[in-house]
């Protein structure tokens, strides 16, 4: 296995077994990350509705998917908006607007606005809701990481405002607003009203997908590699 003539093949063959099991190992760990997320989804789900009037639990990153309600008015003047967001197809923005209750703020994703002419924040003042406002739905945790391909936002270096962001990342968005926000923010259900901004819940399947299969394929694939190989020399041999 380990003459001079078959060498390049044997060190070929362990590193292709080192890869599936490391391939296997990794549907493993993305198996338990998918049943870790669908128990916290449906451990929240399963909790009795938070009101965030009544008390507002200093753990509430740990709470996504929790549903919520809170009342408040909005701050229309620091709104913000997520770009790259459709509704049936056309493209839009989804407007991100601070609610203020109990002397603190909680962003809101109220949801889809159509972007033909409303990239500017003056603009989305037509979508202002007048007085107090009564929002439920469910926590969601913000995204500073951009998604595959996406960019990163950056504040800007002169100290203006960022309008227009490419992620709802919580943490850059606190650092442009004149008082403190909730490190978790509140996806409206929605409603039957089709007028914009249109507000949406993802859809979730909470299932365990094709993990454990794959890893039982990638430890396959090392085993015939790992204990094929020698019947296969003995072969070559005879």
């Amino acid at each position: 296995m380990f003459s001079r003539k078959w060498l390049f093949t044997t060190l070929l063959v362990l590193a292709g077994t080192a890869v599936c099991v490391r391939l296997g190992i990794w549907q493993l760990d993305r198996l338990a990350g998918r049943r870790a997320f669908n128990t916290q989804v449906e451990t929240m789900r399963a909790a009795a509705p938070l009101n965030l009037n009544e008390s507002t639990p200093d753990d509430l990153a740990s709470m996504e998917w929790r549903a919520v309600t809170v009342s408040g008015e909005y701050d229309f003047e620091n709104q913000v908006a997520l770009r790259n967001q459709y509704s049936e197809g056309v493209y839009g923005f989804h407007l991100i607007t601070p609610l203020l209750y109990n002397g603190t703020a909680v962003l809101v994703n109220r949801g889809w606005i159509p972007a033909e002419s409303d990239s500017v924040p003056q603009d989305w003042r037509a979508y202002d809701e007048a007085g107090g406002v009564t929002v439920t739905g469910q926590i969601r945790l913000g995204q500073g990481k951009p998604a595959f391909g996406g960019v990163a936002d950056a504040l800007p270096m002169d100290g203006t405002r960022l309008e227009v962001w490419h992620n709802l990342d919580l943490e850059k968005m606190s650092a442009q607003f004149p008082y403190p926000i909730l490190d978790a923010f509140i996806q409206p259900n929605a409603g039957e009203d089709a007028a914009p901004p249109i507000p949406y819940q993802p859809i979730i399947e909470l299932t365990e997908g094709s993990h454990f299969g794959y890893a039982l394929q990638w430890f396959t694939f090392a085993a015939i590699l790992f204990c094929g190989y020698p019947f296969y020399l003995k072969k070559q041999d005879d």
